[in-house]
């Protein structure tokens, strides 16, 4: 390869060319997973790459993303737009103005690409796709407790084994960190869901925190009734209630998705409040899958059979074959 073809293959720090098969690999699992999010009734939606700035970086999800959030100028308007660096406040958009008229909750999933401003040490690639899901409109335990077991479903769709739930209590952590030693503390709370609801409880905190603890333990209690009840094989819940990077705009329920032989999170979740405008606020809650880290647990495709023909092969020769499983290469 000469220098000028050196020059023009290289890539920005943090983008790839996702090459066969790991392109292939990626299309079927998200094929799956929204196979999965379908069948709890999650209908999908596809915002835009680029938004006006004021309305994809609002309060809520977008304001907390704006760092990582590329800016170019529309020619059209000469007005200042952003490239989603997450999907969340989309969809915060969406549910506040297109589909503030649907009955609630309303229940939104979503594969898009997304573009960041800079990479991270968990995060290397700054373009990766997102697939989740989002339900607005709704807050309960009952609900919380939905979003992690789709989650948990749809990882176990692909394959994925000996998930963890890591759980967090942002609201909590802020009060606690205050002033503390956070590594002591969080040797001595973080750990499997019922030991550190166990000594959580025992600590002696205000009763507005308590109502964050109660809550979780109905959420924890919940999610493990279905991981027994649909069979779901090596699952572990874990709770770090001093945990806050990446969840600066979770309210309440925060999680992170982890597998054994994966490197770095599958995923995030929890609650947050999104606004528009004037309107008065809703709640919501949902996960979004992280596909670049999400691709190192898949299983290969399994390869079809390849049958090489003349280029001049009868087409119908050709549809036969195709309909016995094989894939055929003209020529």
């Amino acid at each position: 390869m000469n220098s000028v073809s050196q020059n023009n293959a290289l890539l920005p720090s943090g983008f790839e060319d996702l090459l066969p098969p790991q392109a292939a690999l990626e299309y079927d699992a998200i094929a799956r997973l929204m196979g999965v999010f379908s069948q709890f009734g999650y209908e999908r939606v596809k915002p835009p790459i680029a938004e006006f700035e004021e309305s994809l970086l609002s309060k809520g999800p977008g304001s907390a993303m704006a760092g990582d959030t590329f800016r170019v100028m529309d020619p059209v308007t000469h007005r200042m737009m952003g490239l989603r660096s997450d999907i969340t406040a989309q969809i915060a958009r969406i549910a506040l103005s297109r589909l503030a008229g649907e009955k609630r909750p309303l229940r939104v999933t979503y594969a898009n690409d997304v573009i960041r401003t800079r990479a991270s040490q968990a995060r290397t690639q700054r373009q990766f796709t997102q697939v989740g899901c989002e339900m607005i409109g709704r807050d309960d335990v009952q609900a919380d407790i939905e979003i992690c077991v789709v989650a948990l479903k749809g990882l176990a769709a692909l394959g994925l084994e000996r998930v963890t739930v890591d759980f967090a209590l942002p609201q909590v952590a802020k009060v606690l960190s205050d002033g503390a030693d956070v590594d002591a503390l969080r040797h001595e709370l973080a750990g499997p869901a019922d030991e550190a609801l166990a000594a959580l409880e025992k600590l002696d905190l205000p009763d507005s925190l308590n109502v964050y603890i109660i809550r979780l333990r109905e959420i924890v209690a919940g999610v493990q009734e279905a991981v027994q009840a649909l069979g779901l094989p090596g699952v572990s819940l874990t709770i770090d209630p001093l945990e806050t990077k990446g969840f600066e705009y979770k309210n309440d329920l925060a999680f992170a998705l982890f597998a054994d032989g994966v490197r770095g999170e599958l995923g995030r979740g929890g609650r947050y409040d999104i606004y528009q405008g004037e309107q008065p606020k809703e709640s919501a809650a949902g996960f979004t899958f992280y596909m670049d880290t999400l691709r190192q647990g898949l299983k290969p495709l399994e390869a079809k059979p390849v049958k090489c023909v003349a280029s001049d092969a009868g087409w119908a020769e050709i549809q036969k074959l195709q309909d016995d499983g094989f894939i055929v290469k003209r020529g």
